[in-house]
C-alpha cells in the first residue's frame, strides 16, 4: 500500500517499445481498486462538457477559432482538485478529463457540416432546420464513434505500445501525472508552460513577431514563388514545436515527405504542366498560372484525401484479424461462451462485445429511423442508402481516425468529411435525390460521420491516458456516453441561438469549415463533379507507399494538412534525436529525453490554454496591439526575421533545458 502511494510517475517503459517478455505496469496497480466514477467526478466532467462544448462552438463559429479542450481540462480538474486537497484523485481527474472532452470532440464534429444547412438555407428558403436534427444527428454520430473504436482499443493503446506517439495523450499524461506528483517534481513542466504560452501569447494577441516564416520575406524567395510555385513554411509556435518532439524523427520525416511531394512537386508541375486548368471556383476563378501556391495546394491536396481513404482500407485489411476476432468474441458473448470478466485485468476491461453489438444495430436502427421520418421525407430507398452509407465510412474511417492521432495528434476530419459528403452527394444523386433536399441528406449524413470520426479519433487519445495511468477502460467507455449527449445538446443550442442572433449567412459569422463544406455539397448537388483523379493518385500513392513498409497515412496526411504545421513537427524530430543521441552514455540520453518528453508537453498545455485566452479576448474585441499595426508589421518581412530569431531562442532554450534534472 505504502510502495504504491509512493509510485508517482509513469514507468520508464511508457513512451518506448516495450522488450520481449517485458510488461507495462501502469501507474495505478491493476490489482487494485481506486476512485474514478464519483459524483464528484462526474458532475465536473459534466460541467466541463458543458462549459467547453458552449466555448469551443461559440468561438469556432463566432471567430473561426477552434481551441482544444481536452488539456485545458485536463488542468482545470488538477486545480480543483489541489484546492479542495482531494487525495488519490488521479482516478477521477481522468474520468472528468473523458466526459470533459466530448466537447471539443461533438464541437468538431457538428461545427464542420451541420451549420452548412443554415448558409444554403439562405439560398434555399424552401429547405428546413431544426435543433433536434442538429441534436440527434450529433449524438447518434458521437454513440457511433465510441462503438466502433471501442474494439480497436486493444489495438492501439497495449498492442501498438511505444510505437505510436500520441503526442496529445503524451502531453495531457504528463500533466496529470505532475499534478498528482505536485511541487518541484512537477516545475519542469509547470516552467515550459508557462514559457510555451507566453511565447505562444506573444505570437496570438501581442503580435511581437510573425507566426510563420516564409521564403517570402526574402525578395528572391518572392520571385522563385511567382514564376516556379516554390515555396517554404515554418510554424514558429511552440505547441506545434512540442508536439514534433513528442512524434519523433521518424513519422515527422514520413509526414514532411508528403509536405515536399504536395507542395515542391506537384503544386509546381500543375502549374507548368496545365496553366490554364482552374485550381480555384467559388466567387472568382483562377487558372493554375496565374493561382499561388497556397491556392494550387487546396486543389491538390484532394491527392492527399485519397490517400487517407485508401490508408483507411488497407488498414482495415490490415486490421481484419482484430476485426473479425472482435465479431467472433460478440457471437461467443450472444451464446454465453464468453471469457469471465474476473479473467481480465482491471486495465484491460472493456464494455462486453455483447453491448457493443447491440449497441451498434441499435444505433444504426436510430439513424435509419432518423433518416427514414426526419431526413429523406418517408422515401427507404434514400433511406437505407443513406444508413449503408454512414455505417461503412465510418467503420471504414474510424481506424484513419485513432491512427491519425496516433501519428500526429492531428484529425484529418475535414478531408474525410469532405470525402463523405462527395460520395454521399454523388450517390444520392444517382439514386434519385437531388437539389436543395439532396443536400440537406448529405449535410446530415455528413454530420453523423463527421461526429463519427471526431469522437472515434478523440477517444483514442482518451483511453491511451487511462492505460498509462491505470484506470478502468470500461468506465471510461460507459460515461462517455453522458458527455456525448450532454455535449451535442450544448452545442446544438449554441448553433441555433448564433443562427437566430446572427444568421450563417449574414457574414457576422465566420464558420469558414462549414462555408467550405457548403460550397462544395452546392455544385455537387447540381450535376458538377468531384475531382476523382486526384482522389485516385493519391490511393495509388497510399498502396506504393505500403508496399514498401512506409506508413502511407503519415504520409498522405502530410498532403493533406499545410506545410506550414509539418515543417515544424520535422523540427520538433530533430530536436528529439539530437538531445537523445548526443552523449556516449545511453541512461544520460534516455533521461534527457524523458526531460525532453516533459518539456514538450509543457509547451503543448501552454500553447492550448493560451490559444483559449486568445480566443476569448479576440471575441470580446480587447486588442492588445490594434489589427492596423499587426497587419503592417506582418507584412514586413522582418517580423519574419525575429520570428526566426525568436524561433531559434526556444529550440536553445529547450535544448539546454534538457540537460537539467528532472
Amino acid at each position: 500500500m505504502e510502495n504504491a502511494k509512493q509510485q508517482t510517475g509513469v514507468p520508464e517503459n511508457a513512451f518506448r517499445e516495450l522488450k520481449k517478455g517485458e510488461q507495462y505496469e501502469p501507474l495505478m496497480s491493476p490489482d487494485r481498486t481506486y476512485k474514478e466514477v464519483t459524483v464528484w467526478s462526474v458532475l465536473w466532467g459534466v460541467l466541463m462538457a458543458v462549459v467547453f462544448s458552449a466555448a469551443s462552438a461559440y468561438l469556432g463559429l463566432k471567430v473561426g477559432q477552434v481551441f482544444e479542450a481536452a488539456i485545458p481540462i485536463t488542468i482545470i480538474a488538477i486545480g480543483v482538485t489541489g484546492a479542495t486537497h482531494r487525495k488519490g484523485a488521479l482516478g477521477e481527474n481522468v474520468i472528468i478529463q473523458s466526459i470533459g472532452a466530448c466537447s471539443g470532440m461533438i464541437v468538431a464534429g457538428a461545427i464542420f457540416t451541420l451549420p452548412a444547412l443554415y448558409i444554403l438555407q439562405d439560398k434555399y428558403p424552401e429547405m428546413t432546420v431544426n435543433f433536434m436534427e442538429v441534436f440527434v444527428a450529433s449524438v447518434l454520430g458521437g454513440v457511433l464513434g465510441i462503438l466502433f473504436l471501442i474494439p480497436f482499443r486493444k489495438y492501439f493503446v497495449k498492442d501498438m505500445h511505444g510505437k505510436y506517439p500520441f503526442p496529445e495523450a503524451t502531453a495531457s499524461t504528463q500533466v496529470l501525472v505532475s499534478g498528482e506528483k505536485g511541487g518541484n517534481q512537477a516545475l519542469p513542466l509547470l516552467v515550459a508552460g508557462v514559457v510555451g504560452g507566453i511565447y505562444d501569447f506573444i505570437i496570438a494577441t501581442v503580435g511581437w513577431w510573425n507566426e510563420s516564416v516564409t521564403s517570402r520575406c526574402l525578395e528572391w524567395g518572392q520571385v522563385l514563388a511567382d514564376k516556379t510555385k516554390l515555396v517554404f513554411k515554418i510554424n514558429t509556435g511552440a505547441a506545434v514545436l512540442g508536439m514534433g518532439y513528442i512524434v519523433g524523427l521518424k513519422y515527422a520525416l514520413i509526414i514532411c515527405c508528403g509536405s515536399v511531394a504536395v507542395w515542391w512537386v506537384i503544386v509546381p508541375a500543375i502549374s507548368w504542366l496545365f496553366p490554364d486548368l482552374v485550381v480555384s471556383a467559388g466567387s472568382s476563378s483562377v487558372t493554375a498560372s496565374q493561382a499561388s501556391a497556397e491556392q494550387i495546394f487546396q486543389y491538390a491536396k484532394s491527392i492527399g484525401i485519397g490517400g487517407i481513404a485508401m490508408a483507411g482500407i488497407i488498414g482495415i485489411f490490415k486490421s481484419r484479424k482484430i476485426i473479425m476476432g472482435a465479431v467472433g468474441l460478440a457471437a461467443q458473448e450472444m451464446k454465453g461462451k464468453g471469457k469471465s470478466d474476473t479473467a481480465v485485468p482491471r486495465t484491460q476491461k472493456d464494455l462486453p462485445m455483447k453491448i457493443i453489438a447491440i449497441g451498434s444495430l441499435l444505433t444504426l436502427i436510430a439513424i435509419l429511423l432518423f433518416f427514414y421520418f426526419g431526413v429523406m421525407e418517408g422515401n427507404l430507398l434514400f433511406t437505407l442508402t443513406g444508413v449503408i452509407l454512414v455505417a461503412v465510412i465510418a467503420f471504414l474511417f474510424t481506424t484513419v481516425a485513432a491512427n491519425a492521432i496516433a501519428i500526429v495528434g492531428s484529425n484529418p476530419v475535414s478531408g474525410m468529411t469532405l470525402m463523405t459528403l462527395i460520395l454521399a452527394s454523388v450517390i444520392m444523386v444517382g439514386v434519385g435525390l437531388k437539389g436543395p433536399a439532396g443536400m440537406v441528406a448529405a449535410l446530415i449524413m455528413g454530420g453523423v460521420v463527421c461526429t463519427a470520426l471526431s469522437m472515434a479519433g478523440g477517444f483514442i487519445t482518451d483511453l491511451k491516458i487511462g492505460y498509462w495511468l491505470g484506470t478502468t477502460p470500461k468506465k471510461q467507455e460507459t460515461w462517455k456516453f453522458l458527455g456525448t449527449l450532454v455535449s451535442a445538446a450544448t452545442v446544438g443550442g449554441v448553433m441555433i441561438l448564433l443562427n437566430q442572433t446572427y444568421g450563417f449567412a449574414s457574414g457576422q459569422l465566420a464558420a469558414p469549415q462549414a462555408n467550405a463544406m457548403a460550397a462544395v455539397i452546392d455544385p455537387l448537388m447540381n450535376g458538377v463533379g468531384a475531382p476523382w483523379a486526384l482522389y485516385a493518385i493519391g490511393a495509388v500513392i497510399a498502396v506504393v507507399l505500403t508496399y514498401f513498409n512506409i506508413p502511407a497515412i503519415a504520409f498522405a496526411l502530410g498532403m493533406f494538412i499545410p506545410l506550414e504545421l509539418n515543417t515544424p513537427l520535422l523540427v520538433g524530430g530533430i530536436v528529439n534525436w539530437y538531445v537523445t543521441s548526443r552523449s556516449k552514455n545511453a541512461e544520460v540520453n534516455r533521461e534527457r529525453g524523458e526531460k525532453g518528453t516533459l518539456l514538450a508537453s509543457g509547451f503543448i498545455a501552454g500553447g492550448a490554454l493560451m490559444g483559449v485566452l486568445s480566443a476569448l479576448l479576440r471575441f470580446c474585441d480587447v486588442h492588445i496591439a490594434s489589427d492596423a499595426f499587426k497587419e503592417a508589421w506582418f507584412a514586413n518581412p522582418l517580423s519574419e526575421v525575429a520570428s526566426l530569431a525568436a524561433y531559434c531562442c526556444l529550440i536553445g532554450y529547450f535544448v539546454v533545458a534538457t540537460k537539467g534534472k528532472k
